[in-house]
């Protein structure tokens, strides 16, 4: 049965459709944000199977799966990739007006041309059909880039990491360019003090700098961050559950590290102090760089302590949490700018009540110097979809300015996953074709247009600075 996915697909106007065809599918992909390997994307990877590429790893998947009574075998354990697959194919007609349903047929349909309802009795076709295409030399990791025409990847890098794959890649020849962001949230784990200080050995090796105190630590870090300079970062990210705002001078914070680094485990006091004072000091690497910071926020992890022993991190036992963010987020803003600190920023919320927080938040410290330089980041993980998009789009409409906003990304680890930017396309495009016909905006399709052109590429270009290969960069 032919799946539901007409051209049309979310676009409910004359005017939504013009936008959509004329000003935003033309445009490339700026994927600033995303989880991707870049030891996959250097290698050329050659993926097995349709598992192998659209199963192994995406949490979302395996959380419906779970929903649905599917065995964690089926999931994450033994069973085979084809049975697995099976088993995901049986999970999707319950997925009805869950993201997955849209995302799965969408990603099927642009990779594999696969135009087919998702089901136990289409499975098997499918995953011939997809077999027999990802074995073909364009179905490789930097085919699938090239073929959905993705200008930019910055992947999530660890400071403590040699950057060796983000090296090779600098040597090929890739019309998508592929660049690290610093993730620093290893750096804040005093409250553990045993994977704490396995991490600090392994950024004294990648630095090549001993860390025994907390200056030689704060030095190692600088190195790291100039080192991930000279390799093209130009964007840092923290993954906190909020801001810490704990006043904690030098001494507080080296005394922290020291315990911490004799096996002493940090109090939450403590653990805050020492995140506050850190954050302060990767701020004012990130400014004086010229870098842009992201603060992912709001995220409750590892809920299920049973499963997260047995699985890792990063396997579907995650939620929203109901963190405070407001005078948090307010104090750690001030800090920065009041220092001459305060770098280009994007801010992502996990909660939606905290969308109109984040919104007005950015608008208290745009200084002038840079258009949108405090961005209130799109719709993120749980928020990724038609509503949560939907809610985020309007806030920065009611608050900010809309046409400086620098738009979708994927957050995500599969290479399957850039169908992502067309439903956040068509659903944009969708809402300003409503407001049009509704009276709410002009019937100036040129000057909505350019909005919608700035908004899916154009702006992110300008933004975060990074360069492109010449079939990318500004006219």
């Amino acid at each position: 049965m032919k799946t539901f996915l007409t051209e049309d697909f979310l676009l409910e106007s004359d005017a939504a459709r013009e936008l959509y065809f004329t000003y935003a599918a033309p445009q490339p992909i700026y994927d600033y944000h995303c989880h991707l390997s870049p030891k996959l994307i250097a290698e050329n990877h050659s993926f097995r199977n349709l598992y192998d590429i659209w199963l192994a790893g995406d949490h979302y998947k395996w959380r419906a799966m779970r929903a649905n009574g599917v065995p964690e075998r089926f999931c994450t354990g033994d069973a085979t990739d084809e049975e697995k697959f099976h088993a995901y194919a049986r999970t999707v007609p319950y997925t009805l007006r869950n993201p997955l349903y849209h995302w799965s047929h969408l990603e099927l349909l642009r990779y594999f041309g696969i135009d087919e309802t998702i089901n136990e009795e289409s499975a098997g076709g499918i995953w011939k059909q997809a077999n027999a295409l990802l074995a073909q030399p364009e179905f490789r990791a930097q085919g699938l880039l090239e073929k959905n025409r993705v200008a930019v990847v910055v992947t999530t890098d660890d400071p403590a990491d040699t950057l060796e794959h983000h090296q090779n890649l600098r040597g090929q020849k890739l019309a998508t360019r592929v660049y690290p962001a610093f993730r620093p949230d290893a750096a804040l784990n005093v409250a553990q003090p045993g994977a704490f200080n396995a991490w600090c050995e392994k950024l004294a090796a990648s630095t090549q700098t001993d860390v025994g105190s907390f200056a030689d630590f704060l030095a190692a870090l600088k190195r790291s961050h100039d080192f991930f300079h000279e390799m093209g970062c130009r964007l840092s990210d923290h993954g906190i559950e909020s801001c810490f705002a704990s006043e904690c001078s030098e001494q507080q914070a080296a005394d922290i590290f020291a315990r911490a680094r004799h096996g002493q485990a940090a109090t939450p006091e403590e653990a805050r102090q020492f995140g506050t004072h850190l954050m302060l000091y990767f701020g004012h690497l990130d400014a004086a760089r010229g870098w842009t910071k992201q603060l992912h926020l709001g995220a409750l992890r590892n809920n299920n302590s049973r499963q997260r022993q047995a699985l890792g991190p990063d396997t579907g036992f995650d939620s929203i949490g109901d963190f405070p963010q407001a005078s948090a987020l307010a104090w750690y803003l001030n800090q920065l700018d009041a220092n001459g600190d305060l770098p280009k920023m994007v801010l992502y919320n996990l909660n939606p009540r905290d969308n109109y927080v984040l919104a007005t938040m950015a608008g208290n410290f745009q200084d002038g110097s840079v258009p949108g330089k405090i961005q209130f980041g799109s719709g993120w993980w749980f928020l990724d979809q038609l509503e949560g998009m939907t809610w985020q789009l309007n806030a920065l409409s009611n608050l900010g300015l809309l046409r400086r906003f620098v738009g979708m990304l994927t957050d995500s680890r599969s290479f399957l996953s850039y169908p992502r930017h067309e439903y956040f396309r068509r659903l944009f495009c969708n809402l300003l074709g409503s407001d049009i016909e509704r009276g709410l905006l002009p019937r100036d399709l040129k000057l909505i247009g350019a909005m919608v052109r700035e908004i899916c590429f154009e702006n992110a270009r300008g933004y975060f600075g990074l360069e492109l290969d010449p079939e990318y960069s500004a006219k």
